[in-house]
């Protein structure tokens, strides 16, 4: 990264107080915690032996961030991101207990909204563009009041404090496309959280994927705007010193247990008190790490010369406490720790301690225009991603183009009977399997959403209905009109126009029943593997009872309900309906007469009966109403797993 875009100015006196609510970067906001205690229950062992124990992440945390650079430091399972998580209102309240309050009152109930959070996976859109990136979260999060102008001004002024002028209009990037610098995409992620002017900002671990010289950068940005009243707290695990050297406040935690809080530049002293000195030359957020870990030579030189003197004066009840321990009972007998506690408690005066945090998301737009916006990022990242899409088009015609090659020209005779049923079953399971590429919908997209969700861009309900109209209606409906288009003719299928359009609505309705199911199977999941994994499961045993593997009146009785939960059933009842009625397959055989072919199926219609298919118009349309329950079903339960979904940590 170039030193020109690493050095960004944000001028004051451009900067305006906006209506979305009292915290505005221009008033100066000041998060305190009280008694700050974090549990969460653990399971552990297997199915009738498994114990539930409750393990405390977080211990009598208290402190005050003011603005500025407010660092939580500690080694890795030291509680640093559960906390943040707990300052940001973005934890499970489960377990918890203790205050947060901003300037002495409790976080409203839109805190989550009106403040800012950056997760430590940049969870941007790669295949849009940074500018279109920061346009989404403006025309979600800034109110519809606000004129179209003045959001573009908003969203130019966020580009040039973050000094992403020369990308704006790159796309961010993706595994598949190449995008912007790694330190660009994180800036990128901030300034979706800087669109509504934030109060008080938190990063979870922001140096993370960046190279030294990056997260230097990017330290920096966040120092310059720190500087102008914004409140700024982050978590960070092992800073180097021109990073450590940027810090106002520093919190360092170990085991869930407070080890120091206070200004950043006295943390030094402070250890040099408790008699670890930190050696020349050696980095200050190193030592702290070292010296929590009982692996500084501090340590060891402090434990070798005081010795025999500690273990002549120390109580015996004390001899064999773990050095976190003791660090942390020296900081609560500190002058820091009581400095904390009488801003503390001068926070709390008057104040009644009733917290909303936690309370419905309010949202700035309305369901329509949440809904807009939502299909128009999924439209804009289906066409941004070939791979997927145009890639799927093209698959479709070939195995359009193999299939006809393979059946071409269905004959009016007993060979006909089977090579129609056949390819009339294939067609029946290509759409099922092919459909299972929409367990990526929702998975892929996990993090964004909760996110997003969390953070009060969209309802959840407008983020499913938008990813059905914009990603799952298009991508499986215009593959099915391609397929019957190239397959009808090349098979010589029934010459009827009613026949054509039915065997193009049945492969629609399936491959739309099919994916349902994948959704409701999918949604809630992290991993698309095991997604999959239930899905060809599930199709497998739907494949058996379609019908041409077995013929479903030899199937006992018991065993018989199943076929009614087979999707391929319905669709290839369907289909041999509308294929086979009506066809004559013994030519120059009167089958008006009562001329029959002896055990030969010699009409469409014995064919159809003996598959246990009702002639009746009803016997065609039933399959078409049952998939269409099925859909409905299969994505009422997708929508309540994405309602019911944690989206806490």
């Amino acid at each position: 990264m170039s030193s020109n875009k690493d050095q960004v100015f944000i001028p004051m006196s451009r900067r305006k107080t906006n209506d979305l609510s009292r915290m505005t970067s221009t008033e100066v906001a000041v998060l305190s915690f009280h008694n700050i205690y974090y549990r969460v229950k653990v399971k552990s062992g297997f199915l009738l032996g498994r114990k539930t124990v409750e393990k405390e992440i977080l211990t009598n945390i208290n402190g005050v961030m003011r603005p500025g650079l407010n660092a939580i430091l500690g080694p890795t399972g030291g509680g640093k991101s559960s906390l943040l998580d707990i300052l940001a209102a973005r934890k499970d309240p489960d377990g918890l207990s203790g205050d947060v309050l901003i300037n002495g009152a409790p976080r409203p109930a839109n805190f989550k909204c009106n403040s800012g959070y950056v997760v430590q996976d940049d969870v941007v859109m790669g295949t849009l563009t940074v500018r279109e990136n920061l346009q989404f979260s403006a025309a979600l999060r800034l109110p519809t009041t606000m004129a179209s102008h003045e959001k573009n001004e908003r969203i130019s002024k966020v580009i040039q404090q973050l000094g992403l002028d020369k990308v704006a209009d790159s796309k961010v990037g993706t595994q598949f496309i190449r995008g912007v610098s790694g330190g660009e995409r994180k800036r990128t992620s901030i300034g979706m959280e800087l669109i509504t002017d934030p109060a008080i900002l938190f990063l979870d671990e922001p140096t993370t994927g960046l190279d030294s010289s990056t997260a230097n950068a990017v330290l920096l940005l966040l120092k310059r705007m720190s500087e102008h009243g914004r409140t700024i707290i982050f978590s960070i695990h092992q800073p180097r010193y021109s990073i450590f050297k940027l810090f106002d406040s520093l919190t360092l935690l170990a085991s869930g247990r407070l080890m120091f809080h206070g200004p950043a530049r006295e943390a030094l002293g402070y250890f040099a008190s408790v008699g670890y000195q930190c050696e020349p030359y050696n980095n200050p957020a190193d030592f702290f790490l070292d010296v929590i870990n009982g692996d500084s030579s501090a340590v060891i030189l402090n434990r070798e010369d005081q010795e025999g003197e500690v273990k002549e004066t120390e109580e015996p009840s004390k001899r064999g406490t773990p050095l976190i321990e003791k660090i942390a009972e020296f900081y609560a007998k500190s002058d820091f720790c009581r400095k904390t506690k009488d801003e503390l408690d001068q926070l709390l005066k008057g104040q009644k301690r009733k917290s909303s945090a936690f309370k419905e998301i309010t949202y700035a737009t309305s369901f329509c225009h949440q809904l807009r916006w939502i299909s128009k990022r999924s439209f804009k990242n289906l066409l941004g991603n070939p791979q997927a899409s145009i890639a799927q088009i093209i698959v479709t015609v070939i195995l359009g183009l193999v299939i006809g090659a393979i059946f071409y020209d269905l004959k009016n005779d007993p060979t006909g009977i089977q090579n129609r049923a056949g390819v009339l079953f294939f067609l029946t399971t290509n759409q099922c399997f092919s459909s299972i590429s929409a367990v990526e919908l929702f998975v892929v997209e996990k993090k964004l959403f909760i996110h997003e969700y969390i953070s009060g861009y969209y309802r959840v309900s407008s983020y499913f209905f938008g990813k059905l109209l914009s990603d799952l209606l298009p991508m499986r409906m215009l593959p099915s009109i391609i397929f019957t288009c190239i397959i009808y003719f090349l098979l010589g299928l029934k010459p009827v126009v009613e026949a054509f359009f039915i065997m193009m609505f049945t492969l629609i309705m399936v491959a739309y029943s099919a994916s349902s199911m994948a959704l409701a199977i999918a949604a809630g999941q992290s991993v698309v593997s095991i997604a999959t994994l239930l899905m060809t499961i599930s199709f497998v045993f739907m494949m058996i009872f379609s019908g041409l593997l077995v013929n479903l009146r030899t199937i006992g009785p018991w065993l018989s309900w199943l076929q009614y939960f087979s999707i391929p059933r319905y669709g290839y009842a369907a289909l041999q309906y509308n294929e086979f009625l009506g066809q004559n397959f013994c030519p120059g055989v009167n089958v008006t007469a009562n001329d029959t072919c002896g055990y030969a199926t010699c009409t469409g219609e014995e064919f159809l009966i003996n598959q246990g298919i009702d002639l009746s118009p009803w016997g065609l349309w039933k399959n078409h109403v049952a998939l269409a329950c099925m859909i409905v079903i299969f994505l009422t339960i997708a929508y309540l797993k994405l309602l019911f979904l944690k989206k806490y940590s």
